[in-house]
């Protein structure tokens, strides 16, 4: 059972109130109040002097601390960089678009992962993120922007897979009537490819977006950018796509971020479009964000728009992301590795 009661869904809230003699209803009212992002025990009026100092002394909140914020003048997105009650620090970024407001949140400190491209993995992996610490990234991103958050990306700092077990409890809170209520069709999963843990996410036949960082369609590039690849190999993890898809009957989203003379030439997006054949996918297409430790490139924009038209020739849907932050830190990792070096 979690320990902190942000982490705790209703019924186990229940459980904790019944040891200190309280009546059951109490359960949804302290929910609510820690969803709403309550500071403080005093803040929660309708519940009993002596049930709040009880609870104060027992389970001590702590709010996530904006160590800095960072707001693009061109597109208004917003990246901030969350001290954690260790001490460790993630980053969020809150993202506008015209469907709603969407937040990239982080489920660990730091990454096992070490993609080539990728800024999280620089000062290795610290630990993982408990469910409260997912979930208040989302509703103090909320607080601090005055922005009401609609949809859900589980693409910061980590690997969502790797934190299995606290990330279905996360959603499981964030997706509570009672809490934020945020729909499950509006939150996207990221994963490098575990292979074992695809299948096992298969089983709950949720209604997100499962995201796969594919990045490239070989094993030969994809081993020299992606060390994932060596335990779990391109056709391995397109097949694992595919039980998914039988499963869940949920399209897959295909991240592949371009890089410029390694997975951005013709020979690339036909193999790609081999790789894909007969699976219900979407390919998002992202210009690479720059890290200035990796030498890798992004790819030109008549690179991108070439790859573009061969998989939609192919009847793959592809589409470019639109890069937002650009003047920011916003790729992931960016930030924190400039304030831990700092």
């Amino acid at each position: 059972m979690m320990t902190h009661l942000k982490s705790m869904t209703v019924p186990e809230i229940a459980g904790v109130l019944k040891e200190l003699n309280q009546p059951a209803f109490r359960a949804k009212q302290l929910f609510s109040w820690l969803h709403k992002g309550a500071a403080s025990y005093d803040e929660m009026t309708n519940l009993p002097l002596s049930l709040r100092t009880a609870l104060a002394q027992k389970y001590p909140l702590y709010t996530p601390q904006v160590l800095r914020k960072q707001q693009s003048q061109k597109d208004g997105t917003v990246k901030y960089l969350w001290q954690l009650e260790d001490g460790n620090c993630v980053e969020t970024v809150l993202m506008r678009y015209h469907y709603g407001n969407s937040v990239c949140i982080s489920t660990e400190v730091g990454c096992k992962m070490g993609c080539a491209f990728c800024a999280s993995t620089l000062g290795g992996f610290v630990r993982q993120l408990q469910p409260h610490e997912m979930l208040d990234q989302v509703l103090h991103t909320q607080l601090d922007s005055g922005l009401p958050i609609s949809h859900i990306v589980l693409m910061g700092i980590g690997e969502p897979l790797d934190n299995y077990d606290n990330v279905m409890r996360f959603l499981e809170l964030v997706n509570d009537p009672e809490g934020m209520n945020i729909s499950m069709r509006h939150i996207s999963l990221s994963t490098c490819g575990i292979v074992p843990m695809i299948d096992v996410l298969a089983e709950k036949k949720l209604q997100l977006t499962l995201s796969v960082s594919l990045h490239a369609p070989s094993d030969e590039v994809r081993n020299t950018i992606m060390p994932v690849n060596k335990a779990y190999p391109t056709e391995q993890l397109l097949e694992a796509c595919r039980r998914y898809y039988k499963k869940t009957g949920r399209r897959i989203s295909f991240e592949y971020a371009m890089i410029n003379g390694v997975n951005d030439t013709v020979e690339s997006a036909q193999l790609l479009i081999k790789r894909l054949k007969g699976l219900s996918a979407h390919v998002n297409l992202i210009p690479l964000n720059h890290v200035e430790e990796s030498p890798l490139k992004p790819s030109t924009k008549q690179n991108v728009a070439r790859f573009q038209q061969l998989l939609e020739a192919a009847g793959i849907p592809a589409t470019v992301r639109r890069s937002l932050g650009g003047d920011i830190d916003a790729s992931c990792g960016q930030l924190r590795r400039k304030y831990t070096k700092s």
